[in-house]
């Protein structure tokens, strides 16, 4: 399962109402422990967690920021082109940025359950 970080989110939140006004967009934001809890009572068990896309953080918060502006506010446009060329190039440099930036600001909170009746190998 993966829904977004509490504070990345959160600063989202405060920075702009559209944000999470957006038909289809995040409606509410998740502590990592009460998710745990309420996945756990659907006849799950807890194995792991990690965090991700500590890169994608700045990116949101100007978009939510710069709102308005929408899309093709300047830093937005090239922030977006930086995540792109990202994703098809990887190079080191960006690949070393997110993994610092991700248990700090990772955007996204990763959980993985199994079901109880099931055996984790």
């Amino acid at each position: 399962m993966s829904v977004p970080r509490f504070f990345p989110e959160w600063v989202c939140w405060q920075l702009s109402d559209a944000y999470h006004q957006v038909e289809g967009g995040h409606i509410r934001i998740f502590r990592s422990g009460e998710l745990r809890e309420a996945v756990e009572q659907q006849n799950l068990r807890f194995l792991n967690r990690h965090w991700a896309h500590g890169l994608h953080v700045p990116y949101w918060w100007l978009r939510c920021l710069l709102w308005n502006r929408g899309e093709e506010a300047w830093p937005v446009r090239t922030y977006h082109r930086l995540l792109v060329w990202d994703l098809m190039h990887k190079p080191r440099l960006t690949r070393w940025l997110d993994r610092l930036l991700t248990p700090l600001l990772g955007k996204s909170l990763v959980l993985y359950f199994v079901r109880n009746d099931l055996q984790a190998s």
